[in-house]
């Protein structure tokens, strides 16, 4: 339970229902990424042969701007937008140098 209060403490939150939700949340993002994956790839033609350095790039540059579009729209969904939005911009911020 310890990691559950640290968990809270790092994220600002309060309520155990809250942190429930939030992780609900990423599950769901998750699962939806990856059946993402198993409709995409094989619509562009990707096949279990193709080189690992070159799924790995399809997915870059496909499925983790849809996971970040998913978990904005369950978090919507679940009342978190602003959990969730906070922490993206965060996140993008570390990705782009700044001056």
């Amino acid at each position: 339970m310890n990691y559950f209060k640290k968990m809270k403490s790092r994220w600002g939150i309060q309520s155990n229902w809250q942190l429930v939700i939030i992780l609900v949340v990423f599950a769901l993002t998750g699962i939806s990424a990856l059946y993402s994956r198993r409709f995409l790839f094989p619509l562009l033609g990707i096949e279990s042969s193709d080189p690992f350095w070159f799924k790995t790039l399809i997915w870059a540059v496909t499925i983790f701007p849809m996971y970040n579009i998913f978990i904005l729209i369950y978090a919507a969904m679940f009342g978190q937008f602003d959990f969730f939005w906070g922490r993206m911009k965060k996140m993008f911020e570390r990705m782009v140098p700044h001056k």
